[in-house]
């Protein structure tokens, strides 16, 4: 059954982004992160008959979204092969690049894709169903350090050490396969009056792992060093500090480690111009209406 886009997600800061983008007629934009469609079909109609829009999203149920437009090329993977794709539909150099690196509504509402600690199914989590990574597989093989890793660097998870500790001792006995699995294994690590929060946060960062968002973020931002032209823009929503610090280091010095790197001479060549010196965050309007926006943050740049 098609779900209308609304019920998909609602798209977030959509006049900020498309404004961000400054698009132009007969230009070539990439959208990658499709979704449910919401800021793509803004990019649409802001275009003429000539203009491009080139949409990326690696869920298979983000087809159902597609508008009737000749104008949309829809390529069903994850934006960190953007090169390779647009260099195949010869769709190189583009006029903008936008990013919702959010999950959406629509994701977070399925039980079966096991991205929610609020519903039943599976500790899945993935959003390419082909990928053979999942969470359950992260909690039940990943080792002391993996662990760590991954719940103190993408979950911010202040007890980290208790909760892998807690995780190892019941896998010894029984796989964590479900959700109700997991939640009833790290019960005793859980604050009771946090307990939304936490899992949250603990969700998050599994999910973050077994799609190696980090990863594909960093590919995806280097790529359009080289993908867009002289003028074009690079417009960026992030809700997670770690995303937010990547892109902000990119943008202020054309690499994700943030280092500026100087020539012989000693001047420095960074590629990108900040249009939004501090992020944008949404209007208390806007949170009210939609409370999975509040910790939006929107990084505009410039190709130079």
């Amino acid at each position: 059954m098609v779900k209308p886009i609304e019920a998909y997600h609602i798209p977030a800061m959509l006049s900020e982004c498309i404004a961000g983008l400054n698009i132009k007629g007969d230009g070539i934009y990439v959208d990658v992160t499709f979704g449910g469609g919401g800021h793509s079909k803004a990019i649409l109609k802001a275009l003429g008959p000539k203009g491009k829009l080139y949409a990326f999203d690696q869920d298979n149920d983000a087809v159902q979204n597609l508008p009737d437009d000749e104008r949309l090329v829809f390529i069903n993977h994850n934006f960190k092969y953007i090169s390779q794709f647009l260099a195949y539909l010869n769709a190189i150099p583009v006029d903008g690049i936008m990013a919702d690196l959010g999950i959406s509504s629509y994701q977070i509402n399925e039980g079966e894709k096991g991205f929610a600690h609020r519903l039943e199914g599976n500790l899945d989590m993935r959003m390419d169903k082909n990928a053979t990574l999942s969470a359950s597989d992260v909690v039940n093989t990943y080792t002391e350090a993996q662990l760590l890793k991954v719940f103190r660097t993408y979950g911010e998870i202040n007890n980290a050490y208790k909760l892998v500790q807690t995780i190892i001792e019941v896998r010894k006995t029984s796989p964590i396969i479900t959700i109700a699995d997991f939640k009833t294994a790290i019960k005793n690590c859980t604050p009771p009056r946090e307990e939304s929060k936490y899992l949250s946060q603990v969700f998050q960062a599994l999910r973050i792992q077994v799609n190696e968002e980090m990863k594909a973020l960093e590919t995806m931002l280097t790529a359009s060093n080289q993908l867009l032209k002289k003028g074009g823009r690079l417009v960026v929503l992030s809700y997670h500090s770690l995303e937010d610090r990547i892109v902000k280091n990119f943008i202020n010095s054309g690499n994700v480690e943030g280092e500026v790197e100087k020539d012989f001479f000693g001047q420095t060549n960074i590629p990108f111009k900040a249009i939004t010196k501090k992020p944008m965050v949404p209007t208390e309007q806007e949170i009210l209406e939609n409370k999975r926006v509040r910790s939006a943050k929107l990084r505009i740049a410039e190709k130079r």
